[in-house]
């Protein structure tokens, strides 16, 4: 019994910590743009590797 002194707040303050963790999300937009993100992933913007003119090819290296 003596533990649950100690375990009560503690898990009180811990919930209280992950509350207001949420209400910050919540007060600062990060559920704002759920689909924005998903959809983000499928847009090609047709990147494609940096050419490098001053890099030789490997066949004229050796």
């Amino acid at each position: 019994m003596s533990a649950l002194v100690f375990l009560v707040p503690i898990a009180l303050f811990l919930g209280g910590l992950g509350l207001a963790a949420f209400l910050w999300s919540l007060r600062s937009g990060q559920y704002e743009d759920l689909e924005g993100a998903a959809r983000r992933i499928l847009i090609e913007d047709g990147d494609r590797p940096l050419e490098n003119k001053e890099q030789e090819p490997d066949a004229e290296r050796e």
